[in-house]
């Protein structure tokens, strides 16, 4: 960079929740320089999770979901353009109005989109609605407030569950569709999307599992869909929860190892060129980046969770103005959540990243529990169904490759209920009809790792 590392230009693409919080990040290092924050969307960056739960809901309008900003990042915010290209060479970022932003260091932060119903006359009915940006939420609050006499959700990933839920909180039929052999089956595996599938049904959810939706129906106005099983659903809303593509388009020919899973990058978040060497001056963060992971078994994972894009954007951010001693690498432990049908679910760690489960606390039948994940004799996540408080000791466990099952003195202190085991079950991601939200794309090791934890 012009200078040092604190000074220059740094352009951020992706005015999203990666995008501002590795702005703020960059401030707060000490950047003195200009900084550049592109978005194609023209609003501020806002959060995400509440458009498939409070705004569904009609607890929040879709406009009042904008990120709080921990400081100003004095940053200069090209909003509603979109970026068409990058010019590594020229170190410039060309945009869609024409004009080209020059950079000395660059972030890419353009997450995902929707996956949008492959038929794009049968995409363009009147009530055929994709969920992922604020505009979406606001035209589908508005739709389900006005009372529809049902809804088809195609998938039954965490959007697609959460849709059905809101859904039937607000008290309108639902019919679920899921490629799959249950809803949440491609993130939680088999054993406990057993769980997901009672709570469809004890809500009034019409679950469709095993199916494909063949056609979607109507003239102008979408009356309903043709499933594989030769049955028809009559509905007059139809949300594609088919999961998120990555927004690398713009990155073809670039000379980046950018593709349909995301952009490669090392563990300090810079990304790989397209045979497989570092850059110094192009960096990934959040939804739209691959990364390897010490802990399990440097697959290279793609995140799809508010948690991850917070804590990678922030180590990207310290590592573009650092000098390389005092860089640091991405070793955060992936967590999420999801609000459904009454029940708070969360998870640590990879739970596709497993081949066996064993339930630590509770049961399936109570509906509240923390199921423990293990891959070759090692834990590698855990899930609690309305039992948070115990994730912090099992994501213990995953730091220091605890052997799997884990002892006796679960999180409570008790002994575990069982000691049985059971597949994990995790499917192949081609039977199902949403994407996964985490995605492995590496090798499956075959010896126990060395864990490498942060310091400091």
């Amino acid at each position: 960079m012009a200078g040092d590392l604190w000074e220059g230009r740094i352009v951020i693409v992706g005015a999203s929740l990666a995008g501002l919080r590795a702005a703020e990040t960059l401030r707060e290092e000490g950047f003195t320089g200009s900084l550049t924050v592109v978005g194609d969307e023209p609003y501020p960056p806002y959060d995400r999770p509440p458009l498939s739960k409070q705004v569904l809901l009609g607890q929040a309008a879709a406009d009042a979901t904008g990120l709080p900003m921990r400081r100003d990042p004095d940053a200069q915010w090209r909003l509603g353009v979109r970026a068409t290209g990058l010019d590594p060479p020229g170190k410039r970022v060309l945009l869609a109005d024409g004009e080209s932003l020059p950079y000395d260091r660059v972030l890419i932060a353009t997450g995902t989109r929707a996956r949008p119903w492959p038929n794009e006359r049968e995409a363009a009915l009147d009530g055929v609605f994709t969920l992922r940006t604020r505009d979406d939420a606001a035209g589908l609050a508005e739709r389900l407030a006005a009372g529809p006499r049902r809804v088809l959700v195609i998938g039954g990933g965490f959007t697609g569950s959460e849709i059905a839920s809101a859904c039937r909180e607000r008290g309108i039929e639902v019919t679920v569709a899921e490629r799959g052999p249950a809803p949440l089956v491609g993130a939680l595996g088999g054993t406990l999307s057993k769980l997901a599938v009672g709570l469809h049904r004890a809500h009034g959810v019409d679950l469709r599992c095993g199916v494909t939706v063949t056609a979607l129906r109507g003239n102008g106005q979408f009356t309903g869909a043709d499933l594989s099983d030769g049955s028809r659903v009559d509905a007059d809303v139809c949300v594609v929860a088919m999961g998120a593509v990555r927004n690398t388009e713009w990155l073809v020919d670039c000379g980046l190892a950018a593709g349909p899973r995301g952009v490669a990058c090392d563990a300090g978040c810079r990304a790989f060129n397209m045979y497989g060497i570092v850059t110094d001056d192009v960096f990934v963060a959040g939804d739209v980046a691959r990364f390897p992971h010490p802990l399990f078994g440097y697959q290279m994972l793609s995140l799809e969770h508010w948690g991850n894009a917070v804590a990678q954007a922030q180590v990207a951010a310290h590592n573009m103005v650092n000098p390389g001693p005092r860089r640091r690498p991405h070793l955060a432990v992936p967590t999420f959540w999801s609000s459904q049908f009454g029940l708070n679910i969360k998870s640590v760690g990879v739970p596709v990243f497993s081949d066996q489960v064993v339930i630590a606390q509770g049961s399936l039948d109570e509906r509240r529990l923390a199921m423990v994940y293990g891959y070759q004799g090692r834990v590698t996540a855990a899930v609690t169904v309305d039992m948070a408080k115990s994730l912090e000791y099992y994501q213990s466990l995953i730091e220091t490759a605890a052997p799997f099952p884990p002892g006796p003195g679960a999180a409570d202190g008790r002994p575990l209920l069982t000691e049985f085991t059971l597949p994990s079950d995790v499917p192949d991601p081609k039977e199902l009809s949403h994407g996964p939200t985490v995605a492995l794309t590496g090798y499956l090791p075959d010896r126990r790792l060395t864990v490498v934890r942060p310091t400091g």
